[in-house]
């Protein structure tokens, strides 16, 4: 059977004046019988459009087709804009034929799954195909559409960095191995060692790639496969590097706020893009903050999920925190000149408290102060071979950062857990479907 050809799509058809024929494609999102009178809600790429047939006005292969067409099933409807304010757009198709493409089995989502997340997620590759998680994924693609659109128009080159690595980026326990032939390499947990050789070529940079941690955290914000906007920059440093940051959030949740209408009245979320600058305190207050809370934080530890969620309460939009302490922060972060006890670096905290977003800081530039950091923390310098060398020919000062996709999706539009900002999410206990 040859498939038949749309005219328009649903939204498109809905923007069309009475009496115009329209051609649809799409699947069935409910159905309601009453009597001979049929009302069909069709679901395609750009949203729903209802439809309704009436017996004895159409060909009697097309009304049983129509009857009989169970939920989920791919359906070819073609009938003429009707102007009804009872209809939920203000306008229906009144059918003229119908034929089901790819019928459906008995739809397995019932109400009763719907109070149970293991059984949804069990189920995600039907789930998604709901109102909401659509909606979520459209505001993504418009997410990374923004990213792109902004460095693109600033003059940053997008290149691509290897997945499969020997080095650690973050902490050596979180890394995936994976057998490469005789030997063993592990999943990428960053891109930013390959951005720092590419700004010698390129000057700056930005990836949109998967990252990988192997933690087995199980809060609402962590996944162990997620996307990262990673960005390095020559010539920069600490200061300019988080006005790149807060100006690339200020769009991204600009682009969705303006764009993203539609999708962000099912998610049930309204996005104000917070203005920059954005406030700035340091780690010191930040712990201040913290412990003034009740959580126990050593000095020198990282601020950990529940601090961070503190501190992000008490600021109405994102907030940078800055010069963490060495032991903190990962080999790569430079020093203020006057304080070799904490590092040039800041996380960006979203506010309401989703905590951080986004990681970033001015990288060690000088060859000799690198290697005894990376022999500080254990790292063998036989692996980090290529990276020393860069500081070898040529390395300038420079900065970069990462801001999580997901994460930033999260507090965007306000998500309980940060699975749902994913289409398939990976957690330390899901890997299915």
């Amino acid at each position: 059977m040859q498939t038949p050809t749309r005219s328009h799509y649903a939204a498109e058809a809905l923007t069309l004046t009475a009496g115009t024929p329209v051609r649809l494609l799409g699947w069935v999102a409910v159905k309601h019988q009453v009597g001979g009178l049929l009302f069909l809600r069709i679901r395609d790429g750009s949203g729903y459009i209802q439809v309704s047939g009436r017996k004895g006005t159409i060909p009697q292969e097309a009304w049983e087709a129509a009857k009989d067409a169970s939920i989920e099933s791919a359906v070819y409807a073609e009938g003429i804009v009707k102007d009804d304010p009872r209809a939920p757009s203000g306008k229906e198709l009144v059918l003229s034929n119908f034929q089901v493409i790819s019928p459906a089995e008995l739809w397995p989502l019932r109400k009763s799954l719907l109070k149970s997340r293991t059984a949804l997620y069990d189920l995600r590759h039907l789930a998604l195909r709901g109102p909401r998680t659509s909606a979520i994924i459209k505001i993504r693609s418009k997410l990374m559409e923004s990213v792109f659109d902004y460095f693109f128009s600033r003059g940053y080159v997008y290149i691509q960095s290897p997945i499969l690595v020997k080095a650690a980026v973050e902490g050596g326990a979180t890394l995936f191995p994976v057998k490469y032939f005789d030997d063993v390499v592990y999943l990428s947990q960053s891109a930013q060692l390959y951005e720092e050789a590419a700004i010698c070529a390129l000057d700056k940079v930005f990836i949109v790639q998967p990252a990988f941690r192997a933690e087995r955290s199980k809060t609402s914000r962590h996944l162990t496969e997620f996307w990262m906007i990673e960005a390095e920059l020559a010539f920069t440093g600490f200061e300019d590097l988080m006005k790149i940051e807060e100006e690339l959030v200020f769009n991204i949740s600009s682009s969705i706020a303006n764009d993203c209408k539609e999708e962000l009245s099912r998610v049930g979320k309204k996005v104000v893009a917070p203005e920059p600058p954005f406030p700035r305190i340091t780690y010191d207050e930040a712990l201040d903050i913290a412990t003034k809370s009740g959580i126990s934080i050593s000095w020198g530890d990282d601020l950990g999920t529940e601090a961070e969620r503190i501190v992000s309460l008490n600021f109405d939009k994102p907030v940078f925190v800055t010069k963490y302490p060495v032991n903190a922060r990962s080999f790569y972060h430079m020093s203020p000149p006057d304080n070799p006890k904490v590092t040039l670096s800041a996380d960006l905290l979203a506010p309401e408290g989703y905590g951080e977003i986004a990681t970033g800081g001015q990288r060690i530039h000088n060859y000799n102060v690198l290697l005894d950091k990376v022999r500080q923390q254990g790292l063998d310098p036989r692996t980090m071979k290529w990276y020393l060398d860069l500081r070898r020919y040529g390395m300038p000062p420079h900065s970069g950062f990462g801001l999580g996709v997901e994460r930033t999706l999260r507090w965007l539009l306000g998500l309980r857990h940060i699975r749902a900002s994913t289409l398939f999410p990976r957690t330390p206990n899901r890997v299915y479907p």
